[in-house]
């Protein structure tokens, strides 16, 4: 008793002669593969031409300064907290008189140190900062040797100086630039 129709009887009938050659079997393969020179290929030619990206598309991670260059981050440890997969490490220290113009509030993250072999891209570092400190560009983390060269700084993790170099911060600002 079947309960679906799913099952096929066997086709036991002897080959034709072209069958037995497999002739048109080949010629059918070859077909198939002819008619793919013809498609629209599925690579790109990366230096020259750049894959589009969503709109969510979660990159590399920077930390964000003010319209005046000062540093966002105040070294409160909900990023590092938020992360489920524990890469990112920072210490804190206080301010010292005379450097207003290089952070905002009293604390600052001395050091901030991303592990991208362990970062899962997750965006859960961004969702916590309440200080919108840190974001994930549009850019990809590129290929390294190293493990060494997969741990980024904060001073490759800070986005170039709004005021001094203001070519390079609207570069880094990308997409969140234009949802602003």
């Amino acid at each position: 008793m079947q309960l679906t129709n799913r099952a096929k009887p066997v086709d036991r009938q002897p080959m034709t002669f072209l069958e037995s050659l497999y002739l048109w079997n080949i010629l059918k393969g070859m077909l198939i593969t002819f008619s793919h020179l013809f498609k629209r290929k599925a690579t790109i030619k990366y230096p020259e031409q750049k894959r589009s990206f969503s709109k969510v598309f979660r990159g590399l991670h920077v930390l964000n300064r003010d319209a005046e260059g000062r540093e966002n981050c105040t070294a409160c440890g909900l990023c590092a907290v938020a992360c489920p997969a524990e890469a990112i490490t920072m210490e804190a220290a206080e301010r010292l008189p005379g450097e207003e113009h290089l952070y905002r509030e009293e604390k600052y993250a001395v050091k901030y140190e991303i592990n991208m072999l362990r970062c899962i891209f997750c965006g859960l570092c961004e969702e916590a900062c309440p200080k919108d400190a840190i974001y994930l560009s549009q850019t990809f983390a590129p290929a390294n040797y190293g493990r060494k060269g997969f741990i980024y700084s904060k001073d490759e993790l800070l986005i170039p100086h709004p005021v001094n170099d203001k070519e390079a911060y609207q570069k880094a600002l990308g997409e969140k630039a234009s949802s602003n």
